[in-house]
């Protein structure tokens, strides 16, 4: 069982998360305002509701990160939210509105389950590109990169198997997910805007003719990844 924390200012009664209870899920609701942290009761997980504030709702996402704390931290928000999302949100998963009890309850497992693992490196360096796990931020040759959520799990995924070449279908399966219904196009798309940004170092993401993309490495250098 795990005790979950709501934030939101909308009535619990409104979204599903009142079935987590009923799949033996400890659940608890404050009010979605920094103040009220302080005096939030424990927790294993932590959702935060942006259904209504997606403003408000990033600060205190941003928030929750800053003060240190490390369970799993998942946002809620309506399809037309999606698109706001970046890595500088600092959560650990997305869940729609829409979202029934069973992929509730799984999505929850999951967070949990990979917070139980054993910590992975948190940075990534390699090609001139620092990656960092904890802030979900990125950076080139010390310049802050401003990438969207996806463009910072793309860029990641590829950095943390350098020189491997992966194919359109595996790219969506690893970092869109494997219930993606979108076409591998998303993953050319994503790509391209991955290399505007990275500017005159855009041959990092290199392109395998008919078959996918990969991560560059110098010919000298190795990944480098440390806690």
């Amino acid at each position: 069982m795990a005790q979950v924390l709501v934030l939101t200012n909308a009535p619990v009664s409104e979204m599903v998360l009142p079935a987590l209870e009923l799949l033996s899920h400890r659940v608890r609701q404050i009010p979605a305002e920094p103040a009220q942290l302080v005096s939030a009761p424990d927790y294993d997980i932590v959702i935060v509701d942006g259904r209504l504030d997606l403003v408000g709702a990033k600060s205190l996402c941003r928030l929750l990160r800053a003060t240190g704390q490390d369970a799993p931290l998942l946002l809620v928000v309506t399809e037309g939210g999606m698109s706001a999302l970046s890595g500088e949100w600092g959560i650990d998963d997305v869940l729609l509105s829409t979202a029934g009890p069973a992929e509730t309850d799984a999505r929850v497992r999951l967070a949990l389950a990979r917070r139980d693992e054993v910590a992975e490196p948190t940075r990534v360096q390699a090609s001139g590109v620092t990656i960092d796990e904890q802030s979900y931020s990125a950076k080139l040759r010390g310049r802050p990169l401003d990438l969207t959520y996806k463009e910072f799990q793309l860029l990641h995924f590829l950095a943390t198997h350098p020189s491997r070449v992966f194919t359109r279908e595996q790219l969506l399966s690893e970092v869109w997910g494997y219930d993606y219904f979108g076409g591998t196009r998303t993953v050319d798309v994503h790509v391209r805007r991955l290399r505007a940004k990275l500017g005159d170092q855009e041959q990092i993401i290199g392109t395998v003719r008919n078959v996918g993309y990969r991560f560059n490495v110098h010919d000298d250098e190795t990944v480098a990844a440390t806690v």
